[in-house]
């Protein structure tokens, strides 16, 4: 019977070994920040980081062409011609639509 126990290697009767690799496995798999919960944290941290960069990009932009609409008339009157369509009295406007995907 004893022979049996000699084929296993005297390190897995260590108390500290087999302490560490417990501890590795529940960190690992058990804990409630587990190492796949920590890897989601922070892919999900990446997305937003580049989210408030976009948004703050979109919020630059939209304060310069305030900044552009309240100094320039001719800019308003682009503006809106671009954007609501609008028109001088006896001219006509033609919206021209594309559905062609450009490479």
């Amino acid at each position: 019977m004893l022979l049996k126990f000699k084929k296993i290697p005297a390190i897995f009767y260590n108390k500290y070994i087999l302490s560490i690799a417990f501890f590795v496995v529940w960190m690992l798999f058990f804990d409630q920040r587990d190492v796949f919960y920590v890897w989601q944290q922070k892919h999900q941290l990446k997305e937003l980081l580049q989210k408030k960069a976009y948004y703050e990009n979109e919020i630059k932009m939209a304060q310069s062409d305030l900044n552009n609409l309240q100094n320039n008339p001719a800019a308003i009157e682009k503006f809106a011609r671009e954007k609501y369509l609008m028109k001088k009295p006896n001219e006509d406007v033609f919206v021209v639509e594309s559905d062609v995907i450009h490479n």
